[in-house]
């Protein structure tokens, strides 16, 4: 059984959902020229909290996706929400780059109760020709909450200090948490029993899927071009060349906004033409965008970030809903090993293009993310195969 109803009323928590769980997850990219001098630190130092948040939600994705297929998904994601209102808070008290770093990683920690269930939730109780567009729209969730992270926390760091800005970022956790309390509707779908064997097999039973392998592969990929991009680009538009601040480097993530704006067209035409057609478009995009950003203005660059976020966010929504495609049980779980993937990735985005940055700069950098990218258009053109067309299993109904 899925929903009769898949309309606003019911997609918007799921957006919501979104939002909450990218709000803090990379809010202190803007930061991070900032960190450097207030704790005179390295470039590698303070990508460590974006490292440790990432690789935070890579240890605790498959525990939570167990969890969330034995007690509720409405239960974990809200339970996330909360403590990660609470971790958000305790990141407001550090007073030095190691106090941090651990604040970072427990709000990593708590993020994927929302992110990673959500997904599964999705799956479970959207029409099988609905799920693309549904993912599509929990995807702009999380890229209106990564901008609105970044651009709140670059403007009041600007103006008042960094610690000002986490305990907004935590007020908004809370307001967020409530809501998700109080709008999003208890599971119409039974809770799925996981796969016979118990945990080990169940987890054995997935990773000899290899289609589900690749798509945690692509997943990689995808979160390692978007950190890398998004990271270092910082470092090169605070340098000397073009000297933005802490606020309009904030400011720089409103490109997300073109990505939130056209996933969801995405979602659609991921429904009608499947995951193959989606991502080679989405990877298109992003290397096109890419190449840009190497020119010399900063107009160019920004349109590149623009093409680079809106690509990133079309290939994560059509991985995402590829998953449901090639999962039948456990698919609480299958979404946990996929996010472990997708956080080592943003991990390694974060930490590996500091070798890259030392030796050729941006340029080295970006010519990194390029090949990211077109390995992630291998994985999905030589792996992903008939079950690509999952989400269209189920003939259109009409229903939005």
């Amino acid at each position: 059984m899925v929903l009769a109803d898949v309309g606003p009323s019911r997609t918007f928590p799921i957006v919501l959902a979104g939002f909450t769980a990218f709000l803090d997850l990379y809010a202190t990219q803007p930061l991070l020229p900032l960190l450097m001098r207030v704790f005179s630190a390295t470039h590698f130092a303070v990508s460590l909290t974006i490292t440790a948040s990432t690789v935070a939600v890579a240890v605790a994705a498959p525990a939570v996706g167990r969890l969330a297929d034995l007690v509720g998904r409405k239960r974990v994601i809200v339970a996330s929400a909360f403590l990660l209102a609470v971790a958000t808070l305790l990141a407001a008290t550090a007073d030095s780059l190691p106090q941090l770093v651990a604040w970072r990683f427990l709000q990593g920690l708590a993020t994927p109760g929302v992110f990673a269930t959500t997904i599964a939730y999705i799956h479970d109780e959207w029409p099988p020709s609905h799920v693309g567009r549904a993912t599509a729209a929990y995807i702009s969730g999380t890229v209106t909450g990564g901008f609105c992270g970044r651009a709140l926390v670059g403007l009041l760091a600007s103006r008042v200090t960094w610690q000002t800005a986490f305990v907004c970022l935590a007020v908004v956790n809370v307001a967020a948490a409530f809501a998700l309390a109080a709008w999003l509707p208890r599971e119409v779908v039974p809770r799925s029993a996981p796969g016979g064997g118990g945990h080990r097999r169940s987890a054995i039973r997935l990773l000899s899927n290899r289609q589900l392998v690749a798509t945690d592969l692509v997943g990689f990929c995808v979160l390692f071009s978007q950190v890398a991009m998004f990271t270092y680009v910082t470092f090169h538009l605070s340098g000397p060349r073009y000297g933005l601040g802490t606020a309009a480097l904030g400011w720089l993530f409103v490109v997300y906004l073109v990505g939130a704006a056209v996933t969801p067209l995405a979602g659609r035409w991921i429904d009608a033409r499947g995951h193959r057609a989606g991502l080679a478009s989405g990877v298109a995009i992003g290397i096109v965008g890419a190449v840009l950003t190497l020119g010399a203005s900063l107009t160019s660059i920004v349109a590149g970030l623009a093409l680079v976020a809106t690509g990133v966010f079309i290939s994560q929504a059509t991985a995402s809903s590829y998953i449901g495609a090639v999962t039948r049980e456990d698919r609480g779980l299958a979404v946990g090993l996929y996010s472990t993937f997708y956080y080592l990735g943003g991990s390694l985005g974060a930490a590996l293009p500091a070798v890259f940055w030392a030796r050729g700069g941006w340029g080295a950098s970006v010519a990194l993310v390029i090949v990211v990218q077109v390995i992630t258009a291998f994985l999905a053109l030589t792996f992903w195969g008939a079950a690509d067309v999952g989400s269209r299993a189920v003939p259109e109904t009409g229903l939005e």
